[in-house]
């Protein structure tokens, strides 16, 4: 039976009270699906939406539609905050394995995803933003899809029949993007001793944001490196473009790239579309540290808020309060201490609020989260170096990373690391 096409402005009127509704983020946001919903906000009374919605990306927020509307959400972004402190935001902590698992579980009553036109073979493509949807279709009972033309369809993506969707909304809209950022001097030079422990031929993982363009582009001297991660942006495409990502060390079934999501400008959007080495997989595989360890050199590059003397790394809280979320960080930590040559590197500026706070602290805030536990830390690396860590006891990790804190807190570390020795840090 074949879909039943209808405008946006009639997707409030299939909610009901009491219905999980699933909203697929990233770049594959049905945009045009939740702002028919912010039009009719009677429709969102009583519902629970749930979704990962990348922060800085996916802007509106669902738990906002209706005083009695609810979100499940994996993040706690700017855009969340007013419903998170109203407690319309149901915030779990989970990382990016653990919510592909608990999604899969949950009994879904309508799914919002975003898909490409069907081919000569009736299949609709997920284009460039694969993430979490694979994980809800099958225990949707009901599919609504916004069906747009400017969908790419990458060589490799995920498809899904045309006849498995029960209503279509067409558009034709671009995708949402994220503007690039200029690099400060620090996160130049954080970048530049990034790219000094990446070796050729070594498969890495990298975010989206200000720090990893600035890491993807310092390493553009290098030869013959592998892609296997979550989010791709800009400067990927400029890398394999430019004969960097090549992909020599392929993974052990898959394409020679593989993430699950791109995020960017059209132009990544464009290069995707073409790109017959890149496989966009489900998160099931690419934060799969079973997958990961079978990766040779794996290097996971990943940003965090904070990291204490012991190792302890901080990657979601400032100061107690809910910032973001733990995303992939520990998936990929614990991938590359599998694989056989692999790193970890963590990566952040040394201080923050101008120069006023260090990022290096004795001890993770009691009102703060630890996102990585010291005993997976590997390498910390700041604008004032490196700081290698596996295999050194807390002694030398604490001398290591008064290192590489800014010059202004270093005697202020030692001297609260001296104080601390004589307990537990």
């Amino acid at each position: 039976m074949m879909p039943e096409e209808i405008a946006a402005e009639r997707l409030p009127e299939l909610l009901r009270p009491g219905m999980s509704v699933f909203v697929e983020g990233a770049s594959g946001e049905p945009t045009p699906l939740l702002e028919a919903l912010a039009a009719a906000p009677e429709a969102s009374r009583g519902v629970r939406y749930v979704g990962c919605r990348i922060p800085g990306l996916n802007r509106i927020d669902p738990a906002a539609l209706h005083p009695a509307a609810e979100l499940t959400s994996f993040f706690v972004s700017g855009d969340l905050a007013q419903s998170y402190a109203a407690g319309r935001v149901r915030f779990l902590p989970l990382h990016y394995s653990g919510i592909w698992r608990y999604l899969s579980k949950l009994p879904v009553d309508l799914a919002l995803v975003q898909v490409s036109p069907p081919d000569a073979h009736g299949m609709c493509s997920l284009g460039v933003s694969v993430h979490f949807v694979p994980a809800v279709l099958p225990q949707a009972k009901l599919i609504v899809a916004e069906v747009n033309q400017a969908m790419p369809r990458p060589p490799s993506s995920y498809a899904i029949p045309y006849q498995r969707l029960d209503y279509v909304v067409a558009t034709g809209r671009p995708l949402l993007g994220l503007p690039a950022a200029a690099p400060s001097s620090e996160t130049l030079q954080i970048a530049r001793h990034v790219a000094g422990l990446i070796a050729d031929g070594d498969t890495i993982q990298i975010g989206i944001g200000k720090l990893p363009a600035a890491i993807l582009a310092a390493l553009g001297s290098h030869r013959d490196l592998g892609l296997h991660g979550g989010l791709v942006a800009d400067q990927v495409a400029d890398l394999h473009q430019a004969g960097v990502l090549t992909g020599a060390r392929k993974s052990q079934d898959r394409g020679r790239m593989v993430c699950t999501a791109a995020i960017g400008s059209e132009r990544v959007y464009r290069w995707a579309a073409d790109c017959a080495e890149l496989e966009f997989a489900p998160v099931s595989y690419t934060h799969d540290p079973r997958v990961l360890a079978q990766q040779d050199n794996f290097v996971a590059i990943n940003s965090v808020l904070s990291v204490d003397l012991s190792g302890q790394a901080n990657a979601e809280t400032l100061h107690g309060r809910q910032v973001s979320g733990t995303g992939g960080l520990l998936d990929f930590v614990r991938g590359a201490q599998l694989s056989s040559g692999g790193r970890s590197i963590l990566a952040l500026p040394a201080s923050a609020a101008g120069g006023t706070a260090s990022r290096i602290v004795a001890r993770c805030d009691a009102d703060d989260v630890v996102s990585c536990p010291r005993a997976d830390a590997d390498i910390v690396v700041t604008e004032h170096g490196v700081a290698q860590l596996r295999g050194s006891s807390l002694a030398e990790r604490a001398r290591a990373l008064i290192g590489i804190a800014a010059p202004a807190f270093r005697e202020t570390l030692a001297r609260q690391w001296t104080e601390a020795r004589q307990g537990s840090i």
